[in-house]
């Protein structure tokens, strides 16, 4: 079997636990710290926004390493680094530690372990099947939500969030071990090729659009000079400022409408189970479609979700609120492939790494603020709606964005004409 589908498995592994450990739990944990510290929601956040930052700022600095060295030492430091800060977790007794060990800590371990490292490494052992590589692998996510927030909301009920954490950590090392262990950096390093195409498939001019792909590849300096690398980090800055404003938020925007956290945490298991079961259906179209008009309705998708669940929870419609989170999740479910592949699509697989990590700085920064808005929205008005429907708006105003890209063989440089740089690729995909 070749070893591509391994990687396929280990990745979708620590997308589980990262994810689940910087996002999906934390909404859980903030009703029974807040009341229990004596916090304000803003200040509950603030470590997640200020996660955005440090997130950016690891991976810049370790987006080529991906790419020279490969995942697996970069994924050992990170489950180690994440083991330690759910441990620490608790022991929390103050402001500055939660800012500290949740914002800084558990930001790095999680950043080490997750999307940018398994994405990277999947975008150089797929081309013709990177679509669904990802997809596949990206389920992970949506697994996530529908496993860790109800599962640690209950455990936190019964137990209590100092017991949680714990059990978090040792879940957390006892899961990625062997999945940091199993990744390999290329197929080429050990004598393959991409897709899992044998010697002779290659001989007969089978692997063409691999090769195309890897001589094309964009340095990171290159891409920091064309308009496109610009659009895509607007586009999907504002498309992904949805997930941690929804995945902190949803339970106390909840419980503030009269629902229990039982309840709560249960729809974001509604919208994950949509968004893991249509990965690979998006994953399929996407290798076999142009990637824009599909990442637009993605972000088009989950827009009007997001407002749909606003207008259901103010009249008490629960068919619609369930409708809501179910379309949230379909939307969701096209994100992270379509991201990963269009993102591949206009640089390459050689410097991908590079290339996916410079973006997030700027792509993170978008996003780092909307959390802490949101909370803060609540603290001055007492409640979540202008804010959730502002986010709405900011995921339509990405799919304008999305379908404004030019054509992958048309990348333009900044400054000058379309098609000038080197390495463009010619595919129309």
């Amino acid at each position: 079997m070749y070893y591509g589908y391994r990687l396929i498995g280990a990745a979708f592994v620590a997308q589980f636990v990262a994810v689940g450990a910087l996002n999906y739990a934390a909404g859980a944990f903030m009703t029974p710290m807040t009341d229990e510290l004596g916090w304000t929601r803003a200040e509950f956040i603030l470590p997640r926004s200020l996660g955005q930052f440090v997130m950016a700022f690891t991976g810049f600095l370790i987006g080529a390493q991906v790419d020279r060295r490969g995942a697996r030492p970069l994924m050992l430091v990170g489950l180690t680094t994440l083991t330690i800060a759910l441990l620490a977790h608790a022991h929390i007794d103050s402001l500055w530690q939660w800012v500290v060990l949740n914002g800084v800590v558990l930001t790095v371990g999680a950043a080490l372990l997750g999307n940018l490292v398994v994405n990277v490494t999947l975008a150089k052992w797929f081309v013709e099947k990177r679509g669904q590589a990802i997809a596949w692998s990206s389920m992970g996510v949506s697994f996530a939500g529908i496993v860790i927030t109800p599962t640690i909301t209950w455990f936190i009920d019964a137990f209590g969030w100092r017991a949680a954490w714990q059990a978090m950590a040792l879940a957390t090392f006892v899961m990625t071990l062997p999945v940091a262990l199993a990744m390999r950096r290329a197929p080429e390093d050990h004598g393959l090729h991409p897709d899992g195409k044998s010697a002779a498939q290659i001989a007969a001019g089978h692997g063409a659009r691999a090769q195309a792909d890897f001589d094309s590849s964009v340095t990171r300096g290159e891409a920091l000079r064309m308009r496109t690398f610009y659009l895509l980090v607007f586009a999907f800055g504002l498309f992904q400022v949805v997930i941690p404003v929804v995945l902190l938020q949803t339970i106390p925007f909840m419980t503030d409408a009269g629902y229990s956290r039982t309840t709560a945490a249960f729809m974001i298991a509604i919208a994950s189970i949509p968004a893991l079961v249509s990965k690979p259906l998006w994953g399929y179209l996407i290798d076999r479609m142009n990637p824009k008009p599909l990442a637009a309705m993605s972000a088009l998708c989950t827009g009007i979700a997001m407002a749909m669940i606003v207008f259901s929870v103010q009249a008490r419609a629960e068919f619609w609120e369930y409708v809501a989170f179910f379309v949230l999740g379909l939307g969701w479910g096209g994100m992270i492939p379509l991201q990963e592949v269009i993102w591949a699509s206009y640089f390459g697989r050689r410097h991908l790494g590079a290339v996916r990590s410079a973006a997030l700085p700027f792509t993170l920064i978008l996003g780092a603020g909307g959390p802490l808005a949101v909370a803060y929205y609540y603290d001055v008005v007492g409640s979540y709606d202008g804010a959730f429907l502002a986010v709405a708006a900011s995921c339509v105003v990405s799919a304008g964005l999305l379908l404004a890209l030019p054509r992958a063989g048309q990348r333009a440089v900044a400054g000058g004409p379309s098609g000038s740089q080197p390495g463009a690729i010619s595919s129309g995909r």
